[in-house]
């Protein structure tokens, strides 16, 4: 009895585990932040990114998960030619999901291999754009947002031919734009010979501008001088002639002009004789004579 007893204890043992072993293995969990896709005999049942608890068939089936968020993929720096056969290096990065779990397990398998087939799908993208430009559209000092077109329809392409992959291409951008070594001297030479050169248009026209704002200037300046010389010899004739005839009205008789001969005598003497060891040559019949002898004639 007592070895039935323990061989029924230890069969209930063993059945107790296998059940905690099946139990824990008919059940798996998803994250928030991924899918999780359900094999079966290394076929693919379905998948799923509800977060929570999932039933599974023990030991048979098989769970893998894959990123349910925005990857980020860093793409190595590759060179391509431009419409003028001018050699660009291109750096650039681009951002990506999964948006058909199947799909992508089924076409790429791995995060890895996704990585390597974008690389090739944005380096074609990128030498068939590149292919019809000029250098000199995309190296300038224009507003860089202008480079959005190119962006915008790398990013385009690249979405369009990673749907197979069961891949959703959110963004493509360009970090930099470089020269190869040996076009890069040449190209700044450029660049400052052309900056050179609409300096020089720029210093000339303002040149040419000034010079007709000076001209403009003198001749004015010229109108308003004459202008004014004009009106002030005006204004002196008008005083002259305002001068004489108050003479005219003071001394209106023969004894008031002789008293004006005399004064204007007086203010001559004066300033003659201003100073020291002055020689006055005076003829007979000045009136300075006149009034210095007290002699009449």
């Amino acid at each position: 009895m007592k070895k039935g007893k323990k061989i029924a204890i230890a069969v209930l043992i063993v059945c107790a585990v296998a059940a905690i072993i099946t139990l824990a293995n008919s059940f798996y969990t998803v994250a928030e932040n991924e899918y999780a896709c359900v094999f079966r005999f290394s076929k693919i049942e379905f998948a799923t990114n509800e977060a929570g608890l999932h039933f599974k068939i023990p030991f048979i089936d098989e769970v893998r998960t894959f990123p349910d968020t925005v990857i980020l993929y860093d793409i190595p720096a590759s060179e391509v030619l431009t419409v003028d056969q001018k050699s660009m290096t291109v750096d650039c990065y681009l951002t990506w999901r999964i948006s058909d779990p199947q799909t992508f397990y089924q076409s790429v398998g791995s995060i890895a291999e996704a990585n390597t087939r974008l690389d090739a799908l944005t380096y074609k993208s990128l030498k068939n754009l590149m292919s019809t430009l000029k250098q000199d559209d995309i190296i300038n000092e224009d507003d860089a947002s202008e480079r959005n077109d190119i962006y915008a329809g790398i990013t385009t392409d690249v979405a369009a031919n990673s749907k197979v992959y069961g891949i959703d291409v959110i963004d493509v951008k360009i970090k930099r734009f470089d020269l190869p070594e040996a076009n890069e001297q040449a190209v700044y030479d450029r660049m400052i010979s052309d900056r050179e050169r609409i300096s020089a248009e720029y210093t000339a026209n303002g040149e040419y501008e000034a010079s007709l704002i000076r001209n403009d200037v003198d001749r004015q300046v010229n109108i308003i001088v004459s202008d004014a010389k004009a009106q002030a010899a005006a204004i002196e004739a008008e005083g002259e002639a305002e001068y004489m005839r108050l003479l005219a009205e003071a001394y209106d008789t023969e004894d008031k002009r002789d008293f004006y001969k005399f004064i204007l005598a007086l203010d001559a003497l004066k300033a003659s004789l201003n100073g020291e060891d002055k020689v006055v040559i005076l003829g007979s019949d000045s009136e300075l004579v006149k009034l210095l002898t007290g002699v009449d004639g």
